[in-house]
């Protein structure tokens, strides 16, 4: 998994419907890349705050 979302997120879900492969889950308090994600790097643009960071 080459990408993370950070403390900056604002939870607001702009990422999840971005992901080919579901990996990106509502958590508490933001939301995570799980172990499924392809390192696709489709969800970084989708981010309004920029919470998307490369690891």
């Amino acid at each position: 998994m080459a990408y993370e979302i950070t403390s900056e997120c604002i939870s607001c879900g702009a990422c999840v419907g971005t992901c080919p492969v579901d990996a990106i889950k509502e958590a508490s308090p933001i939301y995570v890349i799980d172990e499924t994600c392809i390192d696709c790097g489709a969800c970084v643009d989708s981010c309004p705050v920029n919470a998307i960071k490369s690891k």
